[in-house]
């Protein structure tokens, strides 16, 4: 396991600022839907709170989620308060002159309304006059039908606010890779697990996601520049932009006026990801120290940080030093991979070189791997460099995972064998070694039972004593999956339906690019199609063309004058509703709400080589 250096466990301060400026709380912290189903209870997490840490869970990860637990409506500074525990993240209310400036609100428009409607409880209702989106992922806008509205917004009464490239980068990170990212997130925030000492505890940035209904409004304002000032409902805003730091576009924010610096997600409580194990693309950890050193010498009137996640700091000298160890640690990572990378090791030899961070920087809270860690951080360094291959010619054209774990189970001598060399590894006190042999079986052999058996006992143990929460969540949650196994669906994997809101907030041009990513190449190739799509409200002319295995989307005629092959009408909401699944084409053709011209075989055609993504494929077995 990895190593716990000497930590101050008399240390309060966490403690102290996590509980500092209570106002109100939510009793009971319960939020439903329309529908009555639960999308929030952050009371599920009351065992947190016996003081005895269990021998089930790493202590310094039950600190930390127990720490995350605090809940209600706080006061960081007159003026300024936050919404916590109600999400994974923070929403945080900026009172102005006639309403309030809303930053980051939350992921789901239920928890949202909930946690405005205790602001309002307190501090009187008062009209949402802007809306700031400090970076494009989605617990930090999903909520924004819970604040505000499209008529609002439309009417000029709110403004939404967001960092440079938003919209390009929330659809990207949100909706090209979404399915995959999904799947992948099961693991990673252990959503289908219990909670409890011998489950979940939370992942160390928070303690789950709302799964109430996610939405989006487009921004209407876009910060381009750092330097860049507003003044919103009176609130005067000195913004430093930050793109391809935590998120690809992301920004922080000054209060002059207050004395508070909102640092987004780019400095938390946590060592974060460089590469998050749901899937992303890898960050820039070079650039991500030098934005914290850019903030440092902006922002040195800071007297309060405030984050999107975790609790704030107060005094002047905490906030630098809360900002120079987060920066610190990144440059660390950065700077000693490339050394070692530079002397020839491959990313797991420098993951296993850099356990922990040197002297001071090891036994500061703040940095300590309860979301990201060291190990994976050290990867993604390496990987954004490098790439995958590590150059050893061996590993240039490998097997895929099944065929190279049938040729190892038989070389060590069959299954049952290589399940006794793991029983002994891991009774010698070596789990990693033993499930790297027991993944070889099941590979090989996924109904082996004794592997399965002993594979689901490695699992755990090695959840059981991550101080990391995202790696404690993995375990457990493959642990989990292998048990139940034999439940499991095992078909196509229906991938849900999507948010008509969110798909309401994505330009033409974003949908049909993220149809593309769905084509079955193969398949594909054999047709040459091409569709003209006229839509009504706004007035949109749109051709797509299939050919080569390929969908490529053109705004207005074809080119050349080639004559489509079918001509579709209809309003864009129309296809929010298809691709949300709420009606079909075929409904929506015998409604009237699509008109056609031309040859009706063609859309058929098309609509068959769409492939519906999965979002139940298996991880833990072939």
């Amino acid at each position: 396991m990895p190593a716990t250096p000497e930590l101050d466990w008399d240390d309060t301060a966490d403690h102290a600022n996590a509980a500092r400026g209570l106002i109100d709380r939510l009793e009971p912290c319960v939020v439903r839907n329309d529908a009555g189903r639960v999308v929030w209870d952050n009371d599920r997490w009351d065992f947190l709170r016996q003081d005895e840490c269990p021998d089930t869970v790493h202590p310094s990860l039950w600190r930390q989620s127990r720490l995350n637990t605090a809940q209600g409506l706080f006061e960081v500074a007159p003026g300024i308060y936050q919404i916590r525990g109600l999400d994974v993240s923070n929403m945080t209310i900026i009172e102005g002159d006639t309403g309030v400036v809303v930053v980051d609100p939350l992921t789901s428009r239920e928890v949202a309304a909930e946690g405005l409607a205790l602001y309002a409880r307190n501090r009187g209702e008062r009209p949402v006059k802007a809306v700031i989106y400090t970076h494009s992922h989605g617990d930090h806008f999903g909520g924004v039908l819970g604040v505000t509205g499209h008529e609002a917004v439309r009417g000029g009464e709110c403004e939404i606010v967001a960092p440079d490239e938003f919209m390009h980068h929330a659809v990207s990170e949100n909706v090209f890779a979404g399915p995959a990212m999904l799947r992948r997130a099961v693991y990673m925030y252990g959503r289908s697990l219990p909670v409890g000492p011998e489950a979940s505890v939370g992942f160390g940035l928070g303690q789950a996601l709302s799964t109430g209904t996610v939405g989006l409004i487009a921004p209407t304002r876009s910060i381009t520049e750092t330097g860049q000032e507003l003044v919103l409902d009176g609130v005067r805003l000195v913004f430093q932009l930050t793109p391809d730091t935590e998120a690809p576009s992301e920004m922080n924010f000054f209060l002059p006026d207050h004395g508070v610096l909102l640092i987004a997600e780019n400095v938390n409580h946590s060592l974060h990801n460089v590469l998050t194990l749901r899937g992303a693309q890898v960050r820039d950890a070079h650039a991500w120290a030098s934005y914290i050193t850019e903030s440092i010498r902006l922002f040195d009137g800071a007297e309060i940080l405030i984050g999107s996640h975790n609790w704030p700091t107060w005094g002047h000298d905490e906030v630098m030093l809360l900002l120079t160890r987060q920066r610190d640690a990144y440059a660390y990572l950065h700077d000693q991979t490339v050394r070692l990378m530079n002397q020839g090791l491959t990313g797991p030899e420098i993951a296993e070189e850099i356990q922990s961070f040197p002297g001071e920087l090891g036994r500061a809270w703040s940095v300590r791997g309860y979301y990201g860690s060291i190990s994976q951080n050290v990867k993604a360094v390496y990987q954004r460099y490098m790439g995958w291959y590590d150059g050893n010619p061996a590993h240039l054209w490998q097997h895929p995972p099944t065929e190279q774990a049938k040729r190892y189970v038989a070389a060590i001598g069959g299954a049952d064998a290589t399940v006794a060399s793991a029983r002994e590894a891991f009774e010698g006190g070596d789990p990693r070694w033993a499930a790297e042999l027991l993944n070889h079986v099941l590979f090989a052999e996924p109904e082996h039972t004794a592997a399965r058996e002993l594979q689901i006992t490695v699992y755990e143990t090695l959840g059981f004593g991550q101080e990391n929460g995202t790696w404690r969540n993995i375990y457990l949650t493959g642990a989990k999956e292998l048990r139940e196994a034999g439940r499991e669906t095992r078909g196509t994997g229906a991938p849900g339906r999507e948010s008509v809101d969110m798909l309401a907030a994505l330009t033409t041009g974003q949908i049909f690019e993220s149809m593309a990513v769905r084509l079955d190449g193969p398949r594909a190739a054999a047709h040459r199609l091409l569709l003209r799509w006229e839509f009504t409200g706004p007035d949109e002319v749109w051709t797509l063309l299939v050919g080569n295995g390929v969908l490529t989307p053109m705004r207005g005629d074809a080119p050349g004058g080639e004559k489509p092959q079918l001509t579709l009408r209809l309003e864009r909401a129309t296809l929010d509703q298809i691709l949300a699944q709420r009606t079909t084409f075929a409904d929506a053709i015998g409604s009237g709400a699509v008109t056609i011209e031309g040859d009706a075989g063609v859309l058929a055609t098309f609509h068959g080589l769409l492939e519906r993504p999965r979002r139940d494929f298996p991880i833990v077995l072939p």
